[in-house]
């Protein structure tokens, strides 16, 4: 598929501002959120030893919670902790063919996790020594690196505060 450029670009971009002026309010004049935060992010993964050594041993992701899932026997749910209390959550479904991971509509483009510098550039290292293959921070943007896990999830170590885009405040103090 071709990227838009010319007019069809410039549409989509009068769009947006139009979209941006409709809908984004400043921190002082949004409505207060109804929810507590992300409890949990749930993937499918392929095998599960495979994804606890890539996220604990890669990532640096503690597991903390191996069940069988209640709602398929034979399946497991499990979780590794990702700060501030937030879990990211993966399924196995023994016995069922999936398709591989595509980018789509309704799907996952990536998952973006805040780490500190130390943390980034550990797995960085851990990265590179293993050599498992990344994107960045080649490609002009410093603070982030974009991996795809062994189950074809794409996720961004972000070296950035939560809360923040590209050094600006989205969700006020």
């Amino acid at each position: 598929m071709a990227k838009p450029e010319g007019r069809e670009l410039e549409l989509l971009r009068e769009r947006r501002e139009e979209l941006r002026g409709r809908y984004l309010r400043a921190p002082g004049e949004r409505p207060a959120t109804t929810a507590r935060g992300v409890h949990h992010v749930a993937f499918i993964c392929r095998d599960v030893e495979e994804t606890v050594r890539y996220y604990q041993e890669f990532l640096g992701f503690p597991l903390v919670e191996l069940v069988e899932n209640r709602d398929y026997p034979g399946s497991s749910h499990f979780f590794f902790d990702i700060g501030h209390r937030n879990l990211l959550g993966f399924f196995d479904f023994p016995g069922h063919d999936h398709p591989e991971f595509t980018e789509t509509i309704g799907g996952l483009q990536h998952l973006a996790l805040s780490v500190g510098r130390e943390q980034f550039d550990a797995a960085k290292q851990r990265l590179d020594a293993a050599g498992v293959p990344y994107l960045g921070p080649d490609r002009g943007v410093e603070n982030s690196l974009y991996l795809r896990d062994p189950n074809g999830v794409n996720v961004e170590l972000y070296a950035e505060q939560l809360g923040r885009f590209e050094g600006q405040e989205l969700l006020g103090s």
